[in-house]
């Protein structure tokens, strides 16, 4: 009887790290406006990235970028799921340049004492940015409520979270 030499107990999967994702996606993206959002591996290797860009994400885009990812990984050697996609309008903006991207349109912010925040997303940088609300307050002295105006200038660490406020007017 011939002896095949010692079996090994057990194999190390390839592991997949959000390093090497995010490695990949820089050669695609350097020299162009896109950013990437989030990195998320989940069990079973459930890779999902969001991208973002200046201007609009298109499926064309997402594809792309899946198959620079996709084509740089090897499923012999460990199998995965992917999915790229651009944050929804339900998502809440996490990034300076989103905020910069969305200057013109309604935001409702939440602050950290749940009070909320809804106006117009008229300036932003990279230390916070700056909502113009309008809304009828009752004013001392005045029997009706009157439209009351203001610049609320906040920094990102200071509130909870913003998202896009979607109006089907």
């Amino acid at each position: 009887m011939k002896s095949e030499g010692p079996k090994p107990l057990f194999l190390l999967p390839v592991l997949i790290t959000e390093s090497h994702i995010r490695k990949l996606l820089e050669e695609k993206i350097t020299g162009s406006d896109y950013y990437v959002l989030g990195i998320d591996i989940k069990p079973g290797n459930v890779i999902q990235v969001e991208l973002e860009s200046s201007g609009p994400v298109s499926i064309e885009d997402c594809v792309a970028f899946s198959r620079q990812i996709e084509h740089n990984l090897d499923r012999e050697a460990e199998d995965f799921s992917l999915q790229v996609s651009s944050p929804g309008l339900d998502k809440p903006l996490r990034d300076p340049r989103q905020y910069k991207k969305n200057v013109g349109r309604e935001l409702k912010v939440w602050m950290p004492d749940s009070s909320e925040l809804e106006g117009e997303l008229t300036q932003a940088d990279e230390e916070g940015f700056t909502l113009h609300s309008r809304r009828k307050e009752k004013q001392e002295g005045k029997k009706n409520k009157v439209w009351v105006e203001r610049d609320h200038r906040l920094s990102y660490a200071e509130i909870q979270q913003a998202k896009i406020k979607i109006n089907f007017k």
